[in-house]
């Protein structure tokens, strides 16, 4: 097999398409909640809770539909969960911050440069998550491949 079908192989599938569709459904319970909890606490706070609540409904989702069992427990998956997450949002500000403070401005590009940039930072992690959740997160634990 080639590398490039490799490549293809991994992100052309029913796994990665039920990832992409389950990831923007939690965005959208992210956005919507906010609005729901905004009426109890403070706008700050419910962006807080908002995210925290989109990032539980994408997990068992994720775990539910996208991925086969691991082998581990839910809260040992939870945690593997979150650590990719946590590395994505690494990975979105340094991405945005480096293109919209250092390449663009170097680059001339003065369009509305903030949101593009963000726009590229968000989109990296979609495939560095989805291959982090597939091998670390939701792979085979060593007792599994043993079986």
């Amino acid at each position: 097999m080639s590398v490039t079908s490799g490549i293809v192989g991994t992100f052309l599938n029913r796994q990665f398409l039920a990832f992409l569709l389950v990831g923007g459904f939690a965005a959208l319970v992210n956005w919507l909640s906010r609005f729901y909890l905004n009426d109890f606490m403070s706008f700050s706070a419910a962006i807080v809770l908002a995210y925290l609540i989109g990032m539980v409904t994408a997990f068992v989702l994720s775990r539910l539909i996208v991925f086969e069992k691991s082998g581990r427990s839910a809260q040992s998956d939870f945690l593997r969960f979150t650590i990719v997450n946590v590395v994505a949002v690494i990975q979105v500000w340094l991405i945005s911050v480096a293109l919209a403070g250092w390449l663009m401005p170097w680059a001339g590009f003065t369009w509305h440069a903030e949101e593009v940039a963000h726009a590229i930072g968000v989109a990296v992690p979609v495939v560095t998550s989805y291959l982090g959740h597939r091998v670390f997160t939701f792979g085979k634990s060593q007792a599994c491949i043993m079986d």
